[in-house]
């Protein structure tokens, strides 16, 4: 009974490693980064995406909402806030992803120095099917949820949730390196972030 190149291979490690000390690896992650301007490098990253950016006052987010999405039938996620609800969404009650024109969220974290907004389907960012059906997504971003880097935006996050990272309209360029938007996702990202 011959054994498989596999075994053969797993057992010549198992034999070469016998009675070794355990090493203990140093893990130095680099898990904070400085930046002294958030907003401003958050928005530059996410227009470097061919997003649609705009920083507005907070007090001012939900006139500008209801003038972007006039005449839209857009997703509404349950829990999002009722002041970010556009005025007639109420009365055309939910919207089906697969025949709206687009969605509307927040955000659970925003990221910096990659220009990436993280979804993790918590109150106000809707279910996955919500955010990446509709060819048009609409996203507030309050400034403290934005963090420099990467490692700051996961310590804030849950692992178990599902998490959908968006770093811009949806684009791919592996079709003979041509630029497609809109494959997997949606083909418009338009972000409004919230400052006080």
């Amino acid at each position: 009974m011959s054994r498989s190149a596999r075994e053969d291979i797993l057992a010549r490690i198992s034999r070469a490693v016998d009675g070794a000390p355990e090493v203990e690896i140093p893990r130095r992650y680099r898990a904070t980064a400085r930046v002294d301007d958030l907003v401003g490098l958050f928005t530059e990253r996410v227009g470097d995406y061919r997003a649609i950016v705009h920083v507005v006052p907070e007090a001012e987010v939900p006139a500008r909402i209801a003038g972007i999405v006039a005449g839209r039938r857009m997703v509404v996620p349950d829990g999002l806030p009722a002041e970010w609800t556009p005025p007639d969404a109420s009365d055309a009650g939910p919207a089906d992803p697969y025949t709206a024109d687009g969605v509307i969220t927040g955000c659970a974290v925003a990221i910096a120095e990659t220009g990436t907004i993280v979804l993790d389907t918590g109150p106000g960012q809707g279910s996955r099917a919500q955010t990446l059906v509709p060819d048009y997504h609409l996203c507030v971003v309050r400034a403290d949820q934005i963090v420099a880097g990467v490692p700051e935006a996961v310590s804030r996050l849950d692992p178990i949730r599902p998490l959908t990272w968006i770093s811009g309209p949806s684009a791919t360029s592996d079709i003979e390196l041509n630029r497609v938007e809109g494959v997997h996702g949606p083909r418009t990202l338009e972000v409004l972030v919230a400052v006080s």
